[in-house]
């Protein structure tokens, strides 16, 4: 209370020193920054491992065409069913003559163009048991897009 007015003076609050608080607000700032930097590299990861899985199922979708695609080119050459089997599987595109030759060799290289790469001997096919049971197997190298290191799609069908 002032004795000279008679009325009490309000308490001033206490201001910390800036001793006391330096380095405080740089302290958790490193720590935000560093939290942040790993949930970042979480995310990248996590984007990584979906543009793999995505690209391992792109390639099994184009197997699954590609193997339809040669099974409508032997409905479409039904009494000629027969020349589209193969000894084994086929990794390089085979020589042109008749239609059957002429489309296992578009049929072969449209798997190299759609799930390999040109010029790989990874991606083959191979049909058998035609005309009564014809079995289409495709074959391909599944290790760039982080799958085991060959993938297959096989495909029964009655022409």
């Amino acid at each position: 209370m002032n004795p000279e007015h008679g009325r009490v003076l309000p308490v001033q609050p206490r201001v910390p020193r800036m001793r006391a608080m330096r380095g405080v607000s740089l302290v958790e700032i490193l720590v935000s920054v560093v939290i942040i930097a790993v949930g970042l590299l979480g995310i990248a990861a996590m984007q990584s491992m979906a543009l793999r899985g995505t690209q391992s199922s792109l390639e099994s979708s184009q197997a699954v065409i590609q193997t339809n695609s040669i099974m409508e080119a032997m409905r479409a050459n039904r009494s000629n069913a027969a020349q589209y089997n193969t000894a084994g599987m086929v990794c390089a595109p085979p020589g042109g003559g008749a239609l059957a030759q002429n489309d296992l060799r578009d049929w072969v290289t449209a798997l190299k163009s759609s799930i390999g790469q040109p010029g790989d001997a990874t991606t083959c096919g191979q049909i058998s048991g035609c005309p009564d049971a014809c079995v289409v197997t495709v074959r391909w190298d599944d290790a760039r897009a982080g799958g085991g290191a060959a993938r297959q799609v096989v495909t029964e069908t009655r022409i």
